[in-house]
């Protein structure tokens, strides 16, 4: 089982910028696809991007292609996802989660344990 810790979420203004940071422990991390998933009050989570296991592909929901970008470096076993041009509808809970593949994540759900989440918050 893959344990993981979301962090880098806080409050800024729109058009800025935040990095969020996806720590994982426990099961061979390196072997999953990882996806960054957001939830606003009283409304579904929704995934938002998603990287393989070897961090070739990536995917992206279109209200964020072009400001959001998800990489990983998988010898510190970390997920990062690099927001710009924050709007104030991407103002949610952020969490991350793992999956076989990107194209299971999308049509199945991940597999792991969701975490506490980091609270991301753009306004003025």
């Amino acid at each position: 089982q893959v344990q993981l810790v979301e962090s880098g979420g806080g409050l800024v203004e729109p058009g800025g910028s935040l990095r969020l940071s996806c720590a994982a422990s426990g099961s061979i991390f390196s072997g999953y696809a990882v996806g960054w998933y957001r939830q606003a009050p009283g409304k579904q989570r929704e995934l938002v991007a998603a990287i393989s296991s070897t961090g070739i592909v990536t995917k992206y929901a279109d209200s964020v292609k072009g400001r959001f970008t998800i990489s990983r470096d998988n010898a510190k076993n970390t997920v990062y996802l690099q927001m710009n041009s924050l709007k104030p509808e991407d103002t949610c809970v952020y969490y991350c989660n793992v999956g076989s593949s990107i194209r299971v994540m999308t049509s199945v759900g991940p597999v792991g344990s969701w975490g506490q989440g980091t609270q991301v918050t753009v306004s003025s």
